[in-house]
């Protein structure tokens, strides 16, 4: 007889513990929601299909009810009248470190806005810390200017002077004309080249200048896009640029709060849809749905708050993310192929294969297009330049270098001569200055920093890294979780200088630290992650130390480890014909009909490639290093014609038109319950 009646519970037996919680899809709430969106397109087509067979209608024969069909996307023909076009209500979004690119997915190209916004501030930029130009110039004890040759630091000019005389043996050994004293001339005319004054009244092209209302209660408190950059760096009151993105991360330098760095980054993309879409009713958003492109090597944090972002306070209807290079593949319709997107501020590599990014292939450097215009403007200003006073941090000057650059720099070798050229200088309020000036070698060497970047000015890049916003961190283990790449590892461990320690990130000592090592470990580095015969399938690419009988495999954790520990102090650069081969030999993991596929379908993207003749010199010392491999390597541009600038964006178009892509939208019921962890189940790669 039972002492009590409360029903008591045995004990489970362990040994045929079985539980059915979280196993099958119709437990998931994202994929339950997927499920019951597909059975009822195929319950409506069903009742369409009898509702004309009940009328009479012709049906036609063996109708396809499949819902992944992708009729009607971009090849699908036009649509009918009072029909929408496939896209148009998806608004795509590839935020960059220079510019915003951003339009329905029923455009035909993007819109392009200044990723910029202008605030009411106590003194322009220019004006900040004592109004230190950029480039900075070395002065002497009483102020004065130093020489041209020696302003620019010790550093600089012994590291231009040799790569001009490298240039020079390397033009004669191609049987290539060299003036002896070809810069002595070009020095000597730009010492003696003054200026001429053109009236602003005789000025055809004047430029239209932000007319800012005097006061500061009638002014705009900001000005977003390529309004903010037009503003006269004397306005009353005055304007201060803010960057939210820089070298393709979050700018915790110039903020003091990260609420303030998310409110502007939200602002820029909340005028640019306004601005550009004609989106102008924020509660009409609600009917659209939004693709954001991110890069390969992303920040959780950075995904996270983007989605929030475009949920919360842009109340879009739906959300999808996918990623830069598979965005450029499907922009340019590669199955397979190298990216290499080489930005304004960062340069990112990834191999992509059957719609994947192969992850230990990625690599993400940061330098690019707008290093070589302040790199370009340095050697002008070692050569005399006419124009002594340029400064990059006032506005005008800033996109004056940048047309600079455009106009004159190449790749080509039979274009380095002694050439004369002009330019007008247009400020606010000023009357325009038109100014002659030669180069020579100078339109060559910049843009050749992207195979030497110990050239370019590294020293402010770390600056204020992780000020503001911290890594994300496991809720289990505690430990940092953002994505990591064996080739992005494998570049960090091999630069980072011994004597550096995590938690003192300083873009300053570090690089100035790892500067000398650089190049030298780099070649290390080369010759480690290119050589096949080191290479096995257990460890991604990440070879077995020469010296020691570690296993590879354990070699490859401990390098994740020791990466993912420096990766906020330590600048990840290199030569980038050498990351591009490391990244290939990343993703083939050896195998050598990979890796023949990868070499031959190379693109090349971003606004700081389009420089004449970048793609042949890339071509060939892509060539000089593989040797044996010199007949599969192909550098290719995006087909049809495309933008180069705009392929990753065009991508994100055709992404968002395809019906076959509804297992990755993010809908408002669902992330209203699960947040953030929704990521888990809807992006296109391992979360």
């Amino acid at each position: 007889m039972d002492l009590t009646t409360w029903p008591q519970v045995n004990m489970i037996n362990q040994k045929n513990y079985y539980t059915e919680y979280l196993k099958r899809d119709d437990q998931i709430l994202p994929l339950r929601l997927i499920q019951e969106e597909r059975r009822n397109i195929m319950i409506s087509k069903a009742k369409d299909r009898d509702r004309n067979l009940a009328q009479g209608a012709e049906a036609e024969a063996g109708q396809d009810i499949d819902i992944d069909d992708d009729m009607g996307m971009e090849d699908g023909g036009e649509p009918t009248s009072g029909q929408e076009a496939v896209g148009s209500r998806v608004v795509v979004v590839h935020p960059g470190s220079q510019n915003l690119r951003i339009g329905l997915a029923s455009d035909a190209l993007p819109k392009t806005v200044p990723m910029v916004i202008a605030r009411q501030w106590k003194a322009s930029e220019s004006e900040e810390d004592g109004g230190e130009p950029s480039p900075k110039r070395r002065k002497l004890d009483d102020g004065t200017q130093m020489e041209p040759e020696k302003m620019l630091g010790e550093e600089f000019s012994s590291q231009y002077t040799q790569m001009c005389a490298d240039l020079k043996v390397h033009m004669r050994a191609h049987k290539r004309r060299v003036l002896p004293n070809s810069k002595e001339l070009i020095v000597n005319y730009n010492k003696r080249a003054p200026p001429d004054t053109i009236p602003m009244h005789n000025d055809p092209l004047q430029i239209d200048w932000t007319e800012i209302p005097a006061g500061p209660k009638q002014a705009p408190g900001y000005i977003c896009g390529k309004e903010a950059l037009r503003i006269p760096d004397n306005s009353n009151p005055r304007y201060k640029l803010f960057w939210p993105l820089r070298q393709g991360w979050y700018n915790e330098d110039d903020y003091d709060d990260r609420r303030d760095l998310y409110d502007d980054m939200s602002t820029i993309i909340e005028e640019a849809i306004k601005s550009q879409l004609g989106l102008r009713k924020k509660r009409d958003w609600a009917q659209y749905g939004c693709v954001f492109v991110v890069p390969d090597l992303y920040e959780r944090k950075y995904v996270i708050q983007a989605l929030q972002m475009l949920m919360q306070e842009f109340g879009f209807g739906k959300v999808s993310f996918i990623q830069e290079s598979l965005a450029a593949t499907f922009g340019a319709g590669f199955i397979a192929s190298c990216v290499v997107d080489v930005g304004a501020q960062k340069t990112s590599i990834c191999c992509v294969e059957e719609g994947m990014c192969i992850e230990n292939s990625r690599i993400n450097l940061k330098y690019g297009g707008a290093d070589v215009t302040e790199t370009f403007i340095k050697m002008m200003l070692f050569d005399h330049f006419p124009y002594s006073e340029i400064d990059l941090r006032r506005r005008y000057d800033f996109l004056l270098a940048e047309e600079l650059k455009t106009k004159f720099c190449t790749m080509s070798e039979q274009d380095v001569s002694p050439q004369l050229f002009d330019f007008h200088l247009r400020a606010s309020g000023k009357d325009t200055r038109k100014y002659t000036f030669k180069t020579y070698d100078e339109v060559l060497l910049a843009p050749q920093g992207y195979f030497e970047p110990t050239i370019f000015d590294n020293t402010k890049k770390l600056r204020g890294r992780r000020k503001l916003i911290g890594p994300s961190k496991d809720i289990y283990e505690g430990g940092p979780n953002d994505p990591v790449s064996a080739a992005q590892s494998a570049v960090i461990a091999l630069i980072a200088p011994p004597s550096l320690t995590n938690g003192h990130a300083n873009g300053e000592a570090a690089n100035g630290t790892s500067t000398p090592a650089v190049e030298k470990k780099t070649h290390n580095l080369f010759a480690k992650v290119n050589d096949p015969d080191r290479l096995s399938a257990s460890a991604v690419g990440t070879p077995a130390p020469e010296d020691d009988e570690t296993p590879a495999g354990e070699e490859k954790t401990s390098t994740n480890v020791v990466a993912t520990s420096l990766r906020d102090d330590v600048l990840p650069i290199m030569p980038l014909d050498q990351a591009i081969l490391a990244s290939i030999n990343h993703g083939a993991r050896g195998e050598e009909r990979k890796t023949r596929e990868y070499l031959g379908q190379i693109m090349v993207i971003g606004g700081g490639a389009q420089i004449p003749g970048f793609y042949a010199f890339l071509e060939q010392r892509l060539k000089e290093l593989r040797p044996g491999w010199a007949k599969d390597i192909l550098i290719g541009t995006p087909p049809r014609e495309l933008d180069p600038q705009g392929v990753i964006w065009k991508g994100g178009s055709v992404f968002g038109k395809l019906r076959s892509s509804s297992d990755s939208w993010i809908g408002r019921m669902e992330y209203d319950r699960l947040g953030a962890r929704l990521l888990a189940y809807k992006c296109m790669w391992a979360w």
